[in-house]
């Protein structure tokens, strides 16, 4: 096998790895369910619903894009004093998040549920539904994909096409999974039951992360 196709190899699972961690970043619960209760409150459709889901998911990944392009440039001008710093770095960030996100899963108790589950009938909309839309859409603006950081150092050295490559993977994987579970909590599903997949979230986010930092520390040798 060629340098090129290895360097190929590793960008496509770089980029596969990224996908998968921001589909189940986006489906943690505050990534869909305001959604949901917002778009219940304010009697929206479920194509209205979606429409905001989109545009916060891509205000999310466009703050997680600046807020990665800064430290990848930091972290690349760090790189130049001290030699291959950034891509040693990047993995014990990812194994870092992978192993916090895997003891908080285990470790961390669920809340009391009842049989009923919470109810999403709300009352007559008290907001306009602009200041709601866009309501939601600042929410995800102001709180950038942190867990996804370390994997936009992992690319850094592989040029602005790989970055774009990245950033487009994580878009696509977070409006999957926000418009996902917020389609199925609006089709009846139980947000209950979506409650209960979603504990293991953490765990397999946790595996995705370690086991993309297994794949930069693999590169790196």
């Amino acid at each position: 096998m060629s340098s090129p196709d290895l360097e190929w190899d590793v960008l496509l699972s770089l980029l596969g790895g990224g996908f998968v961690a921001a589909f189940l970043h986006a489906a943690l619960p505050t990534h869909w369910l305001p959604f949901v209760l917002v778009g219940r409150a304010q009697r929206w459709t479920l194509t209205r619903t979606l429409a905001s889901v989109g545009a916060a998911g891509v205000a999310h990944i466009a703050s997680t894009a600046v807020v990665g392009g800064l430290i990848v440039a930091a972290g690349l001008a760090l790189d130049q004093l001290v030699a291959g710093i950034l891509p040693n770095l990047s993995a014990i960030l990812l194994f870092a998040f992978g192993t916090f996100y895997l003891i908080r899963a285990v470790v961390r108790r669920p809340a009391p549920l009842t049989a009923d589950g919470p109810t999403l009938e709300l009352s007559e909309p008290t907001v306009s539904h602009a200041a709601a839309f866009w309501g939601l859409v600042v929410m995800l603006a102001v709180s950038p994909g942190e867990v996804l950081l370390p994997i936009y150092m992992s690319s850094a050295q592989e040029g602005m096409l790989a970055l774009s490559l990245l950033t487009l993977a994580f878009l696509a994987g977070t409006l999957l999974g926000m418009g996902l579970f917020t389609t199925l909590a609006r089709a009846g599903a139980s947000v209950l039951r979506l409650e209960r997949w979603v504990r293991y979230e953490g765990a397999i986010l946790g595996l995705a992360l370690i086991g993309i930092g297994l794949l930069v520390v693999l590169h790196q040798h």
